[in-house]
């Protein structure tokens, strides 16, 4: 019995959008805290929460070394947001899956800057409504990126680690 084309593509379309709704979308800074585990799972971690008052933070440890925090907020405006990740180990995260939304105000501000500093120097962006400083070098990295805005009373950037 043959398979018509046009059944080919309903069942693949079928397995396209099955596979798409599937798997939710990866925590990111200024998402929601619903998708955290989902970062757990993509970086094949190990995760561990801790309260700090008006806030948790979301420790995720991969099997490669590398150790994610997301900042989450509980009380606020901010509640169930994810208003600053932080990160350090021997890669570099997925800048894209961290940042989210932000990405893009990201790579345009990191361009610019690329332009005018020294190949090795950190990055530190400091625009209105995003902070990213990235330090480090192979097998040794580190940063952070939050939200000044959506930062919870009381709590100092310096915080972010």
């Amino acid at each position: 019995m043959s398979v018509s084309v046009k059944s080919k593509a309903l069942v693949l379309g079928t397995v396209f959008l099955i596979l798409s709704t599937t798997f939710p979308a990866w925590a990111a800074l200024g998402g929601d805290i619903t998708s955290v585990q989902s970062d757990q799972l993509r970086m094949q971690g190990t995760i561990r929460t801790t309260a700090k008052g008006s806030y948790a933070v979301h420790e995720i440890q991969s099997a490669a070394g590398t150790v994610v925090r997301e900042y989450v907020a509980s009380a606020g405006d901010s509640a169930g947001k994810v208003f600053a990740v932080a990160w350090q180990g021997p890669y570099l995260p997925d800048m894209r899956q961290l940042l989210g939304s932000y990405f893009e105000q990201y790579a345009q501000a990191a361009k610019a800057q690329r332009n005018t500093r020294m190949r090795r120097a950190p990055v530190l962006i400091d625009e209105p409504g995003l902070t990213v400083q990235i330090s480090g070098h192979p097998r040794s990295f580190n940063g952070r990126a939050y939200i000044p805005g959506m930062l919870p009373q009381g709590v100092p950037a310096e915080d972010i680690r």
